[in-house]
């Protein structure tokens, strides 16, 4: 669209933002999208990968200094997750004009809270979030997993869109195979990973711990 003019992510035309970011001088304007698109493509990437590792290290106890690391950071570790995967979100929809589908929506109400949500526990230190977030991840999960079916298989996503863009679009493919659907599942399983993954002996500890305090 012309940035002169407006443009069309979800916040509509002539938005205050294309004044502010997505001018002609707007810092993120500067920036290439396909550049974006393909890091944003590796950041997944890099959490799913990570996401496998830590699962599988947590069950083997390898390098298990590694996994208690990576648990004691968890919540903070999943938000981040969140965050990017939101700024990500709203970077491709308002500055790349990449208009969301029905199904990319939903993907958004159940990752958007999580941002929110697992800030508050970070700060709070509650590991009982995970319970809380179970079910925006879950839902998640399903909604990013159909929808990247159907991105290569576009029969199967007959009626999935009726109103707005067409689910079966792919507005880019990076490295052969991410695309916006394939990043939101990266994110949905990584966080989840995160939250409900713990070392070997981490529930024995825990209790342990508890009991000194009640003593």
């Amino acid at each position: 669209a012309d940035t002169t003019t407006g443009t069309f992510g979800t916040l509509g035309t002539f938005s205050s933002k294309d004044y502010i970011i997505a001018g002609r001088r707007g810092i993120l304007r500067k920036m290439d999208v396909r550049t974006i698109e393909l890091f944003t493509s590796l950041l997944a990437v890099v959490a799913l990968i990570g996401a496998i590792a830590h699962l599988v290290a947590a069950r083997t106890g390898v390098v298990s200094a590694v996994v208690t690391s990576v648990h004691e950071m968890s919540l903070w570790l999943s938000w981040a997750v969140a965050a990017v995967a939101t700024i990500g979100s709203l970077y491709f929809s308002e500055i790349a004009d990449y208009v969301p589908c029905r199904l990319c929506w939903f993907q958004r109400i159940c990752m958007y809270p999580l941002a929110g949500i697992l800030l508050v526990a970070a700060l709070r230190r509650d590991r009982n979030v995970r319970w809380y977030a179970l079910p925006l991840l879950v839902a998640g999960i399903a909604v990013s997993t159909y929808h990247y079916v159907i991105e290569w298989r576009p029969a199967w996503g007959d009626g999935a869109c009726s109103v707005g863009p067409s689910c079966t679009d792919v507005w880019f493919r990076r490295m052969g195979f991410m695309t916006l659907a394939g990043m939101a599942l990266c994110g949905f399983v990584a966080i989840l990973t995160l939250l409900f993954v713990r070392p070997r002996g981490a529930s024995e500890r825990n209790a342990v711990s508890m009991l000194k305090r009640t003593s």
